[in-house]
C-alpha cells in the first residue's frame, strides 16, 4: 500500500471528519477515489460506444417509445413458475 500527502480545504476536511472521524479519513478518501475512477471509466466506455447502433439497422431503438414497445414485447406475459395465479392476474376494477 502506498502513502501520499493530500491537501484539502478545511471545510472539506471538517465535513469528512464529521462523517467518519479522523481515523476514517484514509478509507473514506480511498472509497471516494475508487467511485470517481469507476464513474470516469464508465463515461469513457459510454463515449467510445456512442452511436454504435445505427437507426437503420435497429429501428426498434430509434426513440424511447420504440424502446418501450420492444422491451414489453421481449418480456411477454409473466407466468408464475409454480403455476399458481396471482392477485395481479385479475383485471382491476374501479369502484363505481
Amino acid at each position: 500500500m502506498a502513502r501520499t500527502h493530500v491537501m484539502l480545504d478545511d471545510d472539506v476536511m471538517e465535513a469528512i471528519d464529521q462523517l467518519v472521524g479522523q481515523r476514517g479519513r484514509s478509507r473514506f478518501l480511498e472509497e471516494a477515489a475508487r467511485e470517481k475512477l469507476e464513474r470516469l471509466n464508465l463515461e469513457k466506455a459510454l463515449a467510445s460506444t456512442a452511436g454504435i447502433l445505427k437507426e437503420k439497422e435497429y429501428p426498434e431503438f430509434k426513440d424511447q417509445a420504440s424502446i418501450n414497445v420492444w422491451v414489453r414485447a421481449q418480456r411477454g406475459p409473466w407466468k408464475r413458475p409454480d403455476g399458481l395465479r396471482s392477485r395481479f392476474d385479475r383485471p382491476h376494477r374501479l369502484p363505481a
